[in-house]
């Protein structure tokens, strides 16, 4: 009897639990990023209903004000940022596989981690910062200033915000790239930095492209 008792017991012991139902609880980073990211939006669209709304009470000065624009100039420079996201998603993808550095030569793309397409990334906003600042001053030069009129001041306020966002980013990405250098092991929570900056990237860029098509396209 104590023989069987023990074999029961040994047979009890060994038999795994039930299993409780797992919860898939979302990353609160990720939702934390996602709900400042809705605030967010609802401040750019104020700079589109005050663009629009200054526009519809004065028209005239929407006939020389565009003319100013260099279009040619922003366009490249849109073109620069746009591409950046494309960078800036490759490393996610190198995040998401923990692949913080390059595993081959510099020139075998394939292998770059996130460092090296963090790296462009920040090259490429880098460049289009510049070439917003570039502008800035030829329209100076051209005598469009914040100050000028309405039309000064709309264009400065809602590209100049967006430039401060982009500007933002890049020091992201600076946190983000040095935390890898540092970090012992390149892990969940440094893979979830990278997820989340890259959507504040990706978002700068489509509020971007609204702008650039309001302003420098829409006549």
């Amino acid at each position: 009897m104590i023989g069987a008792v023990a074999s029961a017991q040994a047979v009890q012991s060994s038999t795994p639990s039930p299993a409780h139902g797992s919860v898939n609880r979302p990353n609160m980073v990720s939702v934390g990023v996602i709900v400042w990211l809705s605030s967010e939006l609802m401040f750019f669209a104020g700079l589109f209903a005050m663009y629009f709304t200054i526009r519809s009470v004065a028209p005239a000065l929407w006939e020389s004000g565009p003319a100013q624009l260099n279009v040619p100039f922003s366009t490249v420079n849109t073109i620069v940022l746009v591409i950046s996201s494309f960078w800036c998603q490759f490393g996610v993808f190198a995040a998401e596989r923990f692949q913080p550095r390059r595993t081959g030569g510099l020139l075998q793309f394939s292998k770059w981690g996130m460092q090296e397409w963090f790296t462009l990334t920040y090259v490429f906003g880098g460049i289009f910062v510049i070439g917003q600042v570039f502008e800035y001053a030829e329209l100076a030069h051209k005598g469009l200033t914040i100050a000028t009129n309405a039309y000064g001041s709309v264009f400065i306020l809602a590209t100049g915000f967006h430039g401060i966002h982009v500007f933002g980013g890049l020091i992201a990405f600076l946190m983000v790239i040095g935390r890898s250098f540092v970090s012992k092991r390149f892990g969940h929570q440094e893979a979830t930095s990278a997820i989340v900056v890259s959507y504040y990237w990706h978002f700068v860029d489509v509020v971007w492209i609204g702008l650039f098509t309001v302003i420098y396209v829409l006549k």
